[in-house]
């Protein structure tokens, strides 16, 4: 696609008709969204140096609602293709892997057995979570999980290297590589599909879910910086 078809009015709150839904977005989302992918703290965790028990003890309270959001997109997919690529990643990354890393991870950082008192972003980013999950919404749906997800591909992919202590290095890889870039393009590609057939009202909703999550996301590494 050339760079003229990637460019976005900021300033227009509809979408530029050659520029995909989902670049259009993420443009309306901004300063946020550069702000999280350039985060101070997500740049520590690069360098292996971000202090992750408190950061982690949080992320780890989102692991069930994120699960339930995965297994409404799978429940609200327009298509057999949709469900079958979110259902692998639900049972492949998140119910396996990435729950794995949580526990010896919070293990190695003398992270509490008994869940911590949650932050108020970690209250309002599991609510929104729950909000879209039981709206049934699959564009919705969508929103979030893009957000949560591409958000993290954009700081992870800009780490230089990879540090030596498993807790950062395998955080960053969770979030990077071929297989996590493949999952991103496939939601921003469910976006792209189904965003041009949305009318005005249903556009303006996936935007405030959009611009909601990419806000909680600046706001949860606030939170971890301190």
């Amino acid at each position: 696609m050339s760079e003229r078809s990637e460019r976005i009015d900021e300033h227009n709150e509809e979408p530029e008709s050659r520029a995909p839904f989902s670049a259009w977005l993420r443009s309306q989302s901004e300063p946020d969204w550069t702000a999280v992918v350039t985060h101070p703290f997500a740049e520590a965790i690069g360098s292996g140096t971000a202090d992750m028990r408190r950061y982690l003890e949080q992320d780890f309270q989102f692991v069930d609602a994120f699960t339930a959001l995965l297994g409404a997109a799978v429940a609200a997919a327009d298509t057999f293709e949709s469900r079958a690529a979110v259902g692998r990643f639900l049972g492949q990354t998140v119910a396996d892997t990435e729950r794995g890393y949580f526990h010896r991870a919070l293990a190695e950082l003398g992270g509490e057995p008994a869940p911590p008192t949650l932050e108020p972003v970690t209250i309002e980013f599991r609510a929104l979570m729950d909000e879209v999950r039981r709206s049934q919404d699959y564009p919705l749906i969508l929103a979030v999980l893009c957000v949560a997800e591409w958000t993290y591909l954009g700081w992870a992919s800009r780490t230089a290297g990879l540090p030596e202590g498993f807790v950062h290095r395998e955080w960053i890889e969770l979030h990077s590589g071929p297989e996590f870039e493949a999952w991103v393009g496939f939601l921003r590609g469910e976006l792209d599909r189904l965003g041009p057939g949305l009318d005005e009202n249903g556009r303006a909703r996936v935007l405030d879910v959009f611009r909601r999550a990419t806000t909680l996301e600046r706001g949860f590494f606030d939170m971890a910086l301190g």
